[in-house]
């Protein structure tokens, strides 16, 4: 088991189908953010393999060899090792609908098609052309079966897959998260915290803990203008990817708090479920726990490309429309229509805001207009708005879609 480094998403998705498949034998296998997240989650798993980024992959060529099956969530190259060790893989993916695509999907069939299977290297030259995006809708041609949770712009491209011809069978679910947690979490207990800032894992394909971090930088300006500006917010908890071990830092402003920690991600679903107002990074899997459990956060500003993505498609939801944005402060400043270039133009948009007085200003203002905005829709309107987001949202149950994929072990 597996799952891209690129936020928390992945590998907290990762964790919520490895938590419905108990009397297997389950192993991790990665490094960087995910790794991090599946340690800090290790009761998901019988065993994790962190692998230091660097280093050989035999051992993980020899972990796959060795398995019955492979479960890759977002991570091409899991799906890509297996299939040439010719272990089964299921490709599980938040984000079917979001990977762009330079070439026909026919083009990307084609190539796989074609595979070499005598080796990972050799299977990875005839994918060399592929872009990013395009490795990973290769992996789920290449598995066995593709477990996509539903999203505006899912069933088309499910269809499009499935015309093709032989292929993988593809699963459209609902939400793709810890549902035994969310449904056991407790919803009267203390959250310890007067508002929950989710911050989600950062660290991706650009981003990271002191590179490219001007969004994090940024966060840590606003903190304490946030604590003097609402007084009725005496423990923020902001927690994430940043703030682990080592890592965790706090504000303080007129005896109130701002703790910053890496939490479990039961205990986040804890507080999350409790806490009077919450706030989150825009991405996908926070949102769908945050619907599960009940409730409809705002949305900070975008840290990369995809929170983009997710915003502009639910732009005709009332999360949509009460989302923060950079384009509020900057709305002349053009986020380019790429993962990359687009990500890159939110860290210097980030930047500039953080640097210059007068865009801080007016970056603190507009999230302090959404903030208020937020907090005096009543609870017909919350409830409205979730109820929305789950008409979206909606698909088969991921428990039964993984019973008839994994037989119970």
């Amino acid at each position: 088991m597996g799952a891209q480094g690129c936020g928390f998403g992945p590998a907290a998705e990762l964790v919520a189908v490895s938590r419905l498949l108990t009397g297997h034998e389950r192993v991790f296998v990665g490094d960087g953010v995910a790794a991090a997240f599946a340690q800090r989650n290790a009761d998901a798993f019988d065993e994790v393999h962190e692998r230091p980024p660097g280093t050989a992959s035999a051992s993980i060529d020899d972990l796959v060899g060795s398995a019955d099956l492979a479960i890759s969530v977002m991570e091409a190259d899991l799906v890509l090792r297996a299939v040439t060790a010719g272990c089964p893989a299921v490709m599980v993916d938040s984000l079917f609908g979001f990977w762009s695509l330079r070439r026909p999907l026919a083009a990307v069939h084609r190539l796989c098609a074609g595979l070499p299977r005598s080796s990972f290297a050799a299977a990875t030259r005839r994918l060399a052309g592929l872009s990013p995006h395009e490795r990973v809708v290769a992996a789920h041609l290449l598995a066995e079966h593709s477990v996509v949770q539903n999203f505006p712009g899912v069933p088309g491209r499910a269809a499009e897959m499935a015309a093709l011809g032989p292929g993988p069978e593809i699963h459209v679910t609902g939400s793709i998260i810890d549902l035994e947690g969310v449904r056991t979490v407790p919803r009267d207990a203390d959250p310890g915290c007067d508002l929950l800032i989710n911050a989600g894992g950062f660290t991706n394909f650009l981003l990271g803990l002191d590179v490219n971090d001007d969004y994090l930088r940024l966060l840590h300006r606003w903190l304490p203008d946030l604590l003097r500006d609402w007084p009725r917010f005496t423990r923020v908890l902001v927690c994430g990817g940043p703030y682990g071990p080592g890592r965790e830092r706090t504000f303080s402003v007129a005896g109130r708090r701002a703790d910053c920690r890496l939490l479990p991600q039961r205990e986040l679903l804890r507080r999350a479920a409790a806490v009077p107002d919450y706030l989150l990074a825009p991405g996908l899997t926070a949102l769908h726990e945050a619907v599960a459990l009940g409730r409809l956060p705002l949305a900070l500003p975008e840290q990369h490309y995809a929170h983009v993505y997710t915003v502009r498609r639910l732009a005709d939801t009332l999360f949509g429309r009460s989302a923060a944005r950079f384009a509020d402060v900057l709305p002349d400043h053009p986020v380019p229509e790429d993962d990359l270039a687009g990500t890159a133009a939110l860290v210097r948009i980030a930047g500039r805001i953080r640097e210059d007085d007068e865009l801080y200003r007016r970056f603190r203002r507009s999230v302090n207009e959404r903030i208020e905005h937020h907090l005096s829709l009543g609870p017909a309107a919350r409830a409205e708005g979730v109820r929305e987001l789950r008409e979206l949202l909606g698909g088969d149950p991921v428990p039964s879609v993984l019973a008839k994929i994994v037989p119970p072990g």
